[in-house]
């Protein structure tokens, strides 16, 4: 054959394998080892990021395919729900969102890069979590109704601390100072150990921090415990009340975690990521390990997850109205 007929015959062949690959289903790509990515939008080590990995194993195994996470931390996560917004159906791509970006950041950016209702295919809800308030060993208030008691006789007195304006822990501090009628100072930190830090030197009252995080400074006795902000107990802290036992009518403040994938994901896929997704949770190895961490697995459908998006909207909306983040 002819050098020049040869180089047509290769191109040609080249053309019909990338036209078949482009539309070979989700079963084969396993066959090809082309990984999913899953999407975290925020840094490694933190306690997203760690949650992802340990779902990801149990994820890949039910997926039978590779699954590979890739940090995109920025805009208090949405950098990353915007990658997966903007990309293809058919991409294999999905996102490990953490709530406080679908619920909260869009009340404190001045522009969200995606719509957290419209934006994203919900594919199934992981986990959920707890936040625990945690306060310096020296506080004369020991419990929730001491601290109310204490605020409301020294107005200003008592500091929070959050890991920034607009996160989840300082907005848990916010909902508590609307639901009492008390005045808490927000004292903004760039993440949660520099706060927990100062909480235990005393340089401020207390903040609200997440059980896997805190367990560990509870336990050592460098900080007191006086509540935990889901409506029951924590089955990692047994022994701490909630919000609600404490008196606190209404209180509850529950982050969560939750698989997404792009718009448009056609059915057949949808579905067999959610068929993986109820298979990673039913694994004993990471059931045991989120569980250690203070973790709740959240069963329910992707219906389940965009009505908490819609109803944690509505909530914050109206804890953040009038409040200045810019």
């Amino acid at each position: 054959m002819a050098k020049s007929k040869l180089s047509g015959f290769i191109l040609g062949l080249g053309a019909v394998l990338v036209s078949s690959a482009a539309v070979v289903p989700l079963a084969a790509h396993a066959q090809s080892g082309q990984p999913v990515k899953l999407l975290v939008g925020y840094a490694a080590g933190g306690p997203v990021d760690t949650a992802a990995r340990q779902f990801a194993v149990a994820f890949s195994k039910a997926l039978d395919m590779n699954v590979i996470v890739e940090n995109r931390p920025g805009v208090s996560g949405a950098l990353a729900g915007a990658a997966v917004s903007k990309s293809e159906a058919d991409a294999q791509m999905l996102y490990f969102a953490a709530s406080p970006t679908l619920t909260i950041t869009p009340h404190v950016v001045r522009s969200m890069p995606f719509d957290p209702q419209k934006g994203l295919t919900p594919v199934a809800p992981i986990l959920s979590y707890a936040n625990v308030l945690v306060v310096n060993k020296d506080q004369p208030f020991k419990t929730i109704p001491e601290l109310i008691t204490y605020a409301r006789a020294n107005p200003g007195k008592v500091t929070f601390g959050s890991a920034g304006m607009g996160a989840s822990n300082h907005l848990s501090g916010e909902l508590l100072a609307q639901r009492t009628g008390t005045q808490l100072v927000h004292i903004p930190y760039k993440g949660n150990a520099p706060a927990m830090t100062d909480v235990i030197s005393g340089q401020i009252s207390m903040m609200f921090d997440i059980i896997g995080t805190a367990r560990n400074y509870i336990s050592a006795g460098r900080v007191n415990v006086l509540a935990v902000t889901s409506p029951g107990r924590n089955a990692s802290l047994p022994n701490v009340p909630s919000m609600q036992e404490a008196g606190i009518a209404g209180y509850d403040v529950q982050g969560w975690y939750a698989l997404y994938a792009p718009p448009g994901l056609p059915a057949d896929r949808l579905a067999r990521y959610q068929d993986a997704t109820r298979k990673a949770l039913a694994s004993e190895e990471l059931k045991q390990k989120l569980i250690e961490q203070g973790y709740d697995l959240w069963s329910g459908t992707a219906q389940d997850v965009s009505d908490r998006v819609r109803n944690e909207l509505a909530l914050w909306a109206t804890v953040t109205k009038g409040m200045k983040f810019e």
